[in-house]
């Protein structure tokens, strides 16, 4: 089984399950077990560079860092909490520390679900999906589409204004004026391109037939198998038996805003 060939709309649905269900509960383990299981199966059945994945996930693990790091040595004292370490006004305690991990884990476990489903979906393939599958108005989903397609064209045309600038000898701008004024010298040109393109696109898709109906036939369908469900059932069990093994250590407790 391939990540790539699960439907992208049953794969998207298991994992926004899979966050629903651990946002309910704050602890160390659920999340650690799913961060484990995630990346089992993104570097297995995903077919995943390690290289792209660590670009993404570092971000978030910066992110993780700073809240252990601040939740730990700025607890909410309560009675009966184990001071571990204490110096001036920083202070270290037991439940604090478990508190921190288990934010940081949190959010560590947000963070791979979300790059698994990054990484081993298309997005040509999710939209069409969703158009097939969830009844999404095609308006609005090609639309979203020609405007993904979009980027890279902007791209490479901020970087052709960039290097005309550079070849007329315009000057870098150095104070917070000349960069309001260059930002004007960027945003009017593209802004008139990607209006030009948007015409052009909508012409081009009238010319074709496209009327937005949702009754309509699709050169590639996306169907829903067996393993899709297999996907789904796994995904979520998987979660559940992280909640499982740490009830049974004695961790589970339900998130609360007070912590």
């Amino acid at each position: 089984m391939s990540l790539h060939e699960v439907n992208p709309s049953i794969k998207a649905f298991a994992i926004v399950i899979s966050i629903l269900i651990l946002s309910i509960f704050f602890d160390p383990i659920t999340p650690l077990v799913t961060i484990l299981w995630s990346l089992t199966l993104t570097f297995l059945f995903g077919r995943v560079s390690f290289k792209k994945w660590l670009l993404l996930f570092a971000p978030f693990l910066f992110i993780a860092l700073i809240y252990v790091w601040t939740t730990m040595l700025f607890p909410r004292l309560q009675e009966g909490d184990t001071v571990l370490w204490q110096w001036g006004f920083l202070m270290l305690t037991a439940e604090g520390f478990q508190r921190g991990v288990s934010l940081g884990l949190r959010v560590l476990s947000f963070a791979t679900l979300s790059i698994m489903f990054t990484l081993t979906t298309k997005p040509t393939d999710f939209l069409l999906s969703l158009m097939q599958q969830c009844k999404m108005p095609p308006k609005l989903a090609y639309g979203i589409m020609a405007g993904y397609r979009f980027l890279p064209l902007i791209k490479e045309e901020f970087q052709t204004l960039q290097n005309a600038h550079r070849v007329r000898g315009v000057a870098r701008a150095k104070t917070i004026p000349e960069k309001v004024q260059q930002l004007k010298r960027y945003v009017i040109p593209l802004l008139a391109g990607a209006i030009r393109k948007a015409e052009r696109t909508a012409l081009a898709m009238e010319s074709k037939g496209f009327t937005g109906e949702k009754n309509r036939i699709f050169y590639r369908e996306i169907t829903v198998s067996r393993i899709d469900w297999l996907f789904f059932i796994l995904m979520i069990s998987a979660v559940i038996l992280s909640t499982f093994i740490s009830w049974k250590l004695g961790y589970l407790q339900f998130y609360n805003r007070e912590l």
